[in-house]
Formats: structure tokens, C-alpha cells, sequence
């Protein structure tokens, strides 16, 4: 898929439209998702995603290969979300969480929402700079060097900021320790 992506994206350089089409249909709804976790409103999350394909669109003249078109694409959305941040107002808690699963009964489920709920308000109450990398490696499930490659930091760094994002996450879930 990797290498499909970048053959893509290259085609895109040259000015397929269709290429730029075809990663659009594969990437948005990973790129909606970061989006929503970061600005944590449904549509203003369509709006990042939309302002950062058209940023996509506009750079491909500048993608130079060095990254995955995924991590190039990771970029790009965190880059539109921070500004969409920069600009709005403070940041709203999300109003719902993802489909619980059927298994265990619907009091389980019920249960696994709630829980599911009170994670994602906690991560949408995070600082940005604490909040997106946490999105991006705990719930993309990025490795460290991809999350650091998005956010242009050297990996020590971004592990410091994860072991922040994580003791603010946990003070704000109520962690007995």
C-alpha cells in the first residue's frame, strides 16, 4: 500500500488528477479522524480535512519524497488542524464516541461508551501540543519516528511530550496513583 501511495502521489506531482482523486478516497478518513481527535467538532474536523487536501493539492509541487505519502499526509492535516485551532475558538469536548461493540450485552456497551466518552473529553482537553501526538501515536498508532517526522521534532523530544500528554491525561482522568 506504502509503495502504491507514492506512486500515486509522484503521478499526482506530474499533474494526474486522478492519481490525486485516488488518494484522496484512500486517506480521508484516516486524515478525519486525526482531525476530529484534534479539534474534537465533527465539522469543524470536515473543514480541517478539507483545507488540508486543498494545502495537499497546492504542495505538491514541493513534495520532495523524502517521507511516506501517509506521513506526508499526517503532516499536512496536523498542520491544517494547529492553525484551525490557532484561529477558533477554545477547543469544545466531543459529544459522542465511537460504536460500542456488540459483544458482552448492551450494558456492556453502554459501559464502554461512557468509558470511551470520558477518554476522548480528556484527550480534547489536552493543550495542542501535548494532544496531538498523543492522537497520533496511542490512537493512529504511529510509530515514534512517523510522529516525529509529522510534527518535525527529533524523537527524544516527542517522547517527552507523550510523557507529558500522558500525566495530563491521567491527572485529568482521575489517575489514583
Amino acid at each position: 500500500m506504502a509503495e502504491e501511495d507514492r506512486s500515486l502521489l509522484v503521478a499526482a506531482v506530474g499533474g494526474d488528477a486522478a492519481a490525486f482523486d485516488e488518494l484522496v478516497r484512500r486517506h480521508t478518513g484516516r486524515m478525519y479522524r486525526v482531525a476530529l481527535r484534534v479539534v474534537a467538532d465533527p465539522v469543524e474536523a470536515e473543514d480541517v480535512v478539507q483545507d488540508a487536501w486543498i494545502s495537499a493539492w497546492r504542495a505538491l509541487p514541493r513534495f520532495r519524497g523524502d517521507a511516506a505519502a501517509s506521513t506526508w499526509l499526517y503532516r499536512v492535516v496536523t498542520n491544517a488542524a494547529l492553525a484551525h485551532l490557532r484561529r477558533a475558538r477554545p477547543t469544545v469536548p466531543l459529544e459522542s464516541a465511537p460504536e460500542p461493540r456488540a459483544d458482552g450485552g448492551p450494558e456492556v456497551s453502554v459501559l464502554r461508551n461512557e468509558v470511551a466518552d470520558v477518554v476522548l473529553r480528556a484527550v480534547a482537553a489536552l493543550e495542542p501540543t501535548q494532544r496531538v501526538p498523543l492522537v497520533l501515536r496511542e490512537l493512529e498508532g504511529l510509530s515514534y519516528e512517523e510522529v516525529a517526522e509529522v510534527l518535525g521534532i527529533p524523537v527524544p523530544a516527542l517522547r517527552s511530550r507523550l510523557h507529558r500528554a500522558r500525566v495530563a491525561l491521567m491527572a485529568k482522568l482521575g489517575d489514583p496513583r
